[in-house]
């Protein structure tokens, strides 16, 4: 704590979790806030800090609107005290929604799940899943949301089985519950579906007491799943499959006020099988978030319209199926980023120029071609006309490919006389093979050329 006073004031204590404390400070330097995350663990090493997945997961996806910027990683290390500084936020989602009486409005509803799906699809297209997705780690300002608390993330290409208690039971997927750690990273999704309900009714929609509970209360809502659902699932050694038939109430009955189209996208985020369940990329192309999908593409344009067409920068063409993340954009706008030696964590490539076909040959036919080596070479002045003129494409046309130390090593060339040819020049002393059942056509008595005899094609 001897680091963290040099540098902030600390203000209060604005919450206490099972492995952490989070803290308001103000920077004495510029009277900024901020929020410090103390650790209740101690450290020995930088290194053993270093290797902390919250702290990896952080830096890996920054930066991002709807992720909790990571700003200072302090270490003491006589104390082993560890305290992670952030940007400060208002209030998290259950905070807003305690002891409310009134429905929040549909509008600010759709904003906050729509910040909330985009940072979760940013963490599962950067091979993260958070684990722990609750109102209480969904952090707001104004109509900024922002998805925080990393501790218990973890990659999706890990080996499972993972830890079997993990996330907070209320939000816990069915997989989780039902097997002994093996599951996916689709259990953000249900419990993104847990959050949504939770938001527009202003109560949680499976508050079990404990595992058995749990399940008991999904099934309640949701009905019993199909026998063949069960089956894919690895079962746990402590839970029993043998569940009794049952028709659930469905969710419509708890949320009589709520559009069609938001309790449609909660069964679709709250599907028992995760190989069925929405991921968050499809999720926000739902209908129900079409008018925010419309505002920001009015925006977009309005911004360009905006800009005079000499002052806009040329951005470059990416494929299809890829969209330009702010990352990219970043790196575009400062080549000394760092973001620059993470270049490969970002599975988004621009397209490559297409490949430039091969003219047909200029003597395939002799009678449509007579006189094309004459034409070819009244138009071409520099052109000899013994070879077909192949065009190039700008983007690979680059004059000093072949330099004159290249010639130099083949033909003696000395040093300092410069070419004006694109290609080597051919030894002299080279004697190409000469097959004894094909002639061949000797020209200017240098070149040996395979023989144009109509007869062959």
């Amino acid at each position: 704590m001897n680091l963290l006073s040099q540098k902030y004031r600390i203000l209060g204590k604005k919450g206490e979790g099972t492995f952490s404390e989070v803290l308001k400070v103000q920077v004495i330097k510029d009277g900024s806030y901020r929020a410090c995350k103390k650790m209740k663990q101690t450290y020995e090493s930088l290194e053993q800090v270093n290797n902390l997945r919250e702290i990896q997961a952080m830096k890996r996806l920054a930066p991002h609107p709807n992720i909790l910027e990571l700003m200072e990683v302090v270490f003491d290390k006589k104390s082993g005290t560890l305290v992670l500084v952030c940007e400060l936020m208002d209030m998290n989602i259950y905070e807003l929604i305690r002891g409310k009486r009134h429905y929040l409005p549909e509008k600010t509803i759709k904003n906050y799940m729509f910040q909330l799906l985009k940072s979760i699809d940013h963490m599962h297209r950067n091979g993260i899943f958070h684990r722990d997705v609750k109102p209480e780690n969904i952090l707001i300002k104004d109509d900024l949301l922002k998805l925080a608390d990393f501790g218990s993330c973890r990659s999706i290409y890990s080996k499972k089985p993972y830890t079997e208690y993990i996330s907070t039971r209320w939000y816990r997927a069915p997989e989780c519950l039902l097997t002994d750690g093996y599951y996916g990273y689709k259990m953000d999704i249900w419990s993104v579906g847990c959050v949504f309900f939770e938001i527009l009714s202003l109560h949680p929609l499976f508050p079990g007491s404990n595992e058995v509970d749990q399940i008991a209360k999904i099934h309640d809502v949701m009905g019993t799943p199909d026998p063949a659902v069960l089956n894919k699932l690895k079962r746990s050694k402590g839970m029993n499959f043998n569940f009794p038939p049952k028709k659930g109430t469905g969710i419509e009955r708890l949320l009589t006020h709520a559009a069609p189209e938001a309790i449609e996208l909660i069964y679709l985020m709250c599907t028992y099988d995760p190989e069925e369940r929405i991921t968050a990329r499809q999720a926000l192309k739902h209908l129900y978030f079409r008018d925010i999908r419309d505002a920001e593409k009015r925006a977009i344009l309005q911004a360009k319209q905006m800009v005079p067409p000499e002052e806009a920068e040329p951005q470059p063409s990416v494929r299809d199926d890829n969209e330009i993340s702010e990352k990219i954009i970043q790196f575009q706008q400062d080549p000394s980023s760092p973001l620059k030696t993470r270049m490969t964590e970002i599975t988004m490539y621009p397209t490559l120029p297409k490949a430039q076909s091969h003219p047909t040959h200029p003597f395939k036919d002799r009678r449509r071609h007579k006189n094309k080596r004459t034409i070819e070479s009244q138009n071409y002045s520099n052109h000899t006309g013994l070879l077909p003129r192949v065009p190039m494409h700008p983007a690979t046309f680059n004059p000093t490919f072949h330099t004159s130390s290249f010639l130099t090593s083949y033909n003696k060339i000395p040093a300092g006389v410069t070419t004006q040819s694109l290609l080597p020049t051919i030894n002299n002393s080279y004697k190409p093979h000469r097959s004894p059942l094909k002639t061949s056509k000797t020209l200017y008595n240098q070149y040996n050329l395979p023989s144009l005899d109509q007869q062959r094609y």
